[in-house]
């Protein structure tokens, strides 16, 4: 190919703009709303039929109907499938809904009542014991294998009975000197084995596994960890009891008839209740109560099978069972799971429930008498200790016993605790069952119980702990809030054990923040640093501080507020680890972030929070995760952008220049400052309108210079660019002209070290298309810059030109050839008399110049050495495997000469048409792209001075693929 000149053709911006807008027509907006519902006339004609029907034309309005309206009758796609699924999968369906509707036949449990599985992680993390304990395992015989099939069904029940007998014999092996963690991991082998066992037909070996697991229960050697005990053998109860009744479920579900979801013992077969009566009668012959009592509890559910008041009769009966439990610890906690199953199978029965827990307070006084002080004595267990392990089970009976209870109800058990000498225990138990709001209205008359309560066995402050949790959820009346708080905080502020001590005050923390100000909270906040500095007592107490701090944060919105309680920093200090440290400065910057909506210049608020933003950044480490530190900058850089001093600028810069000082090692801190001082140079243009004075203009200069000095210390190759180039324009826009020469150097100069792959998010992409955007952007900056006076002409651009022509690019991307063209694009568009934008009192070339003959004949030489490259590299790839490349490259140089070239100059026109047959030469040109092409230039050559395009269209012919 031979070297071609570039011409550029004169553009009328204005004109152009003018032909491109779109066409404007009138609306009455009274009649016209985008989303007011379309109406449609349609024309309907019914057609002359085969028949000999005959025709007629109707018309007809109607409202464009919502596809997704249909939804609103649940007649989705899906429910249509699911409707005309198979049987089986219709079968399984209804039995989810059936296991559904059991949960909510007779029930009155909502979600309001917290079950029993949110409790159960916590008793096994709070009850331990590193105590050695035994268990006896049951030693499995063949016996309890299912027999051949001709045994008679008499000859089967004799052998399951004498295969009981053997186990009440003692088919069974005693292993002692356990862990705690051994423990536990017999227990679940029992589960599995129970399951094993039932699902290989062994239902006896199965029932035994259970028998022997209840029989646990009334061991108490190790009298610390019985609550977690229970805890893990209830599991394997509720395990049996679930196989039990699905089990005898399966049995009502014949071929032709399925149970309904709420069904009676009328629908029940023959074979599924004499199924469930022998369940019953096996669970009877259990000689020993206790573990009678536990398996008959876990299969209570069952007596819906037999009859319709089974359960309510069952109930009582087993209330009574548990009058035979000598024990008062392993009593109430048979008592707990009686309500349990009782909650889970007839919540409505609260009778009998009720009858339960009277039970247990007539035999309450037992926990006091001198069998249990003797066991206690002989376990060397202190009384403080014993009677905690009540509080699951008794928190749990009252929770049952309390729900949606009437406030006469709480009434009668305060007086019954009077009674019973306001026993600290059931004290403790009621405030913790019964509704918050019930507690509170009622909160002197529970300190005035407090107070009369005995110090042995349960301390007091446990006591104003469980009210101070009540009055956290629910308020007092308006004129006890005083007094309530005076009252608790004379038992707290005395407490000499400092985990006591920061137990009790963590709750009422919460209290003095919600009803109380700032004056109130800093006494509370000196009092805890009084109790918890004494041989550094606050190291162990890290989490209850961390929970008042929060506490105190999410009521003192108003940080003005928050930092003028005096003793808030001093609690601060408390808070000596590093890590945890960093997490209190966390929250706080996050609750500021939150709710500081208005800028602040407050110095308290500013010297408090860059204290903790400091504290934050210097835990950064070369070991602290990216996300960890992302975290920490977003939360900083939302204070930077929270921070304004007004029109006072230049303590607003101060103020970045501090910041910068502090956050150094936190990139995307870095750059938030960089982008608040480049704003603070356009805010300061804005006010003096662009007209700046001395002082404006040195303080400008000033900003830039920061910026200028901050890029550099970047890590990030694109994030510097970027950054040199928006500094460039904000020191072009306030007519730092030599300040924006120095950006835009430093930006070319850094384009050698961009390298050929970047980590985006963790995964390694290539780089040249990130360049290829940041050099359009650039583009457009450098037709508006003005030549330096010392420099040459268009300096820069020769200068970016030398560096895109030393970058090493990929040798199969043509992204070098596309900046070529984007160059010639830049080229022509500075060759127009008037260029298409400016910047206010700036003068580019188009005014410095004012088309200059010298000046164009240099632009015409950089588009013909920019040309001729573009020409080399599509000569090279006249390649089998590169020609679709060629094709493309060659369609994007013909629309680019189509754009900005002056097609009346022959040599280019025959450019431009060389250019068209390349891209169809070898058959990879869109065919339907080439005809949209042509049309477009047939079009244009209708317009007033552009026949020569006309005359060019003749030339381009179309060609087609064979």
């Amino acid at each position: 190919m031979a070297v071609f000149p570039w011409h550029s053709r004169n553009r009328n911006y204005k004109a152009e703009f003018a032909t491109c807008r779109l066409e404007t027509v009138p609306l009455e907006f009274g009649d016209y709303h985008p989303l007011k519902p379309i109406t449609v006339t349609e024309s309907k004609t019914k057609k002359v039929s085969r028949k000999g029907s005959t025709s007629s034309t109707s018309s007809s309005s109607s409202s464009v109907v919502d596809p997704l309206s249909s939804v609103l009758d649940g007649t989705d796609p899906l429910s249509v499938f699911a409707a005309s699924a198979d049987p089986a999968a219709t079968a399984a369906v209804k039995d989810s809904s059936r296991k559904k509707g059991d949960r909510d036949q007779n029930s009155i449990v909502g979600l309001d009542f917290e079950p029993w599985t949110s409790k159960r992680g916590e008793i096994l993390a709070r009850y331990t014991t590193t105590e050695k304990l035994s268990i006896n395992l049951f030693m499995g015989s063949e016996k309890g294998r299912a027999g051949p099939a001709a045994f008679a069904v008499s000859e089967k029940v004799r052998t399951r009975l004498e295969e009981l007998d053997d186990f009440e014999e003692g088919s069974q092996k005693e292993l002692l000197n356990l862990t705690q963690q051994d423990y536990v991991n017999r227990i679940e082998e029992l589960n599995q084995s129970l399951k094993d066992a039932w699902a290989s037909d062994q239902k006896v070996k199965a029932l035994k596994i259970v028998i022997q697991c209840s029989k646990l229960l009334s061991d108490i050697s190790v009298i610390q960890f019985y609550p977690s005990k229970f805890v893990l053998i209830t599991d394997i109860l509720d395990t049996f009891g679930n196989l039990v009744y699905e089990r005898i479920f399966s049995m009502c579900v014949g071929d032709r008839s399925v149970l309904p979801d709420k069904f009676s013992p009328e629908n029940v077969n023959d074979t599924a209740r004499e199924t469930c009566l022998n369940w019953f009668f096996k669970i009877a012959s259990i000689r020993e109560l206790i573990p009678r009592f536990y398996v008959e509890a876990s299969i209570l559910k069952c007596n819906k099978f037999l009859s319709k008041m089974g359960v309510s009769e069952c109930l009582p009966r087993l209330t009574c069972m548990i009058r035979g439990i000598g024990d008062p610890l392993v009593s109430v906690y048979a008592r707990a799971y009686l309500c349990r199953v009782g909650m889970e199978v007839a919540p409505h029965l609260k009778e009998s429930l009720n009858k339960n827990f009277f039970d247990f307070l007539l035999t309450f006084k037992q926990i006091h008498g001198d069998t249990v002080q003797n066991h206690l004595a002989v376990q060397g267990v202190e009384l403080s200790s014993y009677l905690p392990l009540y509080s699951p089970a008794m928190d749990w009976i009252f929770q049952c016993i309390s729900y949606h209870a009437p406030e006469n109800l709480l009434t009668e058990m305060m007086e019954r605790c009077k009674k019973l000498g306001n026993n600290a225990l059931l004290l403790n138990s009621v405030m913790s069952a019964f509704r918050a709001e019930f507690i509170a209205t009622r909160s002197l008359d529970f300190i005035g119980m407090i107070k009369e309560c005995s110090e042995a066995g349960f301390p007091k402050h446990l006591l104003f702990r469980s009210l101070g949790l009540n009055l956290a959820l629910a308020d007092p009346p308006e004129g006890d809030r005083l007094q309530i708080l005076n009252e608790a905080w004379k038992v707290i502020t005395k407490l000499k054990n400092p985990q006591d001590y920061i137990d009790c005050a963590e709750v009422w923390a919460e209290y003095t923040c919600r009803h109380f100000t700032k004056r109130e909270v800093n006494t509370v906040l000196a009092d805890i640093i009084k109790h918890m500095t004494p041989d550094r007592a606050f190291e162990d107490s890290y989490p209850q501080l961390q929970s008042i701090i929060k506490k105190v944060i999410a009521h003192f919105h108003d940080f003005s507020v928050l930092f003028s309680v005096e003793k808030f920093l001093p609690f601060l200090d408390m808070f000596q680890k590093e890590s945890v440290r960093v997490e209190v400065c966390k929250c706080i910057m996050e609750v500021f972030v939150k709710h500081q909506h208005e800028p602040t210049k407050d110095p308290v608020i500013l010297n408090a929070l860059l204290h903790v933003c400091k504290t934050m950044h210097d835990s950064v480490n070369a070991l602290t995760l990216e996300d960890e530190k992302r975290a920490l900058a977003c939360l900083i850089s939302g204070f930077v952008k929270m921070v304004s001093f007004g029109r006072d600028f230049e303590q607003q810069l101060s103020f970045y220049v501090e910041a910068r000082s502090m956050f150094c090692n936190l990139e995307p801190v870095l750059v938030q400052l960089i982008h608040s001082v480049s704003r603070l140079a356009m805010e300061t243009r804005k006010v003096m309108k662009g007209n700046h004075s001395r002082k404006t203009a040195a303080f400008v200069r000033a900003c830039v210079a920061y910026c200028f000095i901050t890029i550099p210390s970047l890590v990030g190759i694109f994030t510097r660019l970027n950054l040199y180039l928006l500094a460039g324009q904000v020191a072009l826009a306030n007519q730092c002209l030599s300040q924006a020469d120095a950006f835009f150097k430093a930006a070319i100069s850094l384009i050698p070290e961009v390298p050929k792959t970047i980590n985006i998010d963790g995964k390694m992409r290539p780089s040249e298309p990130f360049l290829l955007e940041f050099l359009c952007n650039f583009f457009s900056t450098l037709l508006i810059v003005p030549d330096h006076p010392e420099h040459g002409v268009l300096f820069l651009v020769r200068e970016l030109l030398n560096v895109i022509q030393d970058y090493t690019w990929e040798d199969t991307s043509d992204d070098r050839i596309r900046i070529y063209t984007y160059v010639l694009h830049l080229l022509s568009a500075m060759s127009q008399e008037t260029y298409l934008y400016h910047v206010d009192k700036v003068d580019s070339n188009d005014s410095l110049y004012g088309g200059d003959s010298k000046f164009l004949a240099e632009n015409n030489k950089l588009c013909e050495t920019v040309m001729a490259q573009i020409l080399e590299h599509l000569r090279a790839l006249a390649k089998d495997e590169a020609l679709k490349r060629q094709s493309l490259l060659g369609l994007s140089f013909f629309n680019s000469i189509l754009a900005h070239g002056d097609l009346r100059n022959n040599r280019l026109n025959q450019l431009s048409v060389n250019l068209w047959h390349l891209a169809q030469r070898h058959g990879y040109a869109d065919t339907r792209t080439m005809v949209k092409t042509l049309e477009y230039i047939k079009k244009r050559g209708e317009q007033p001075d552009m026949t020569h395009l006309t005359e060019l269209a003749l030339r381009l012919p179309l060609q087609t693929r064979t």
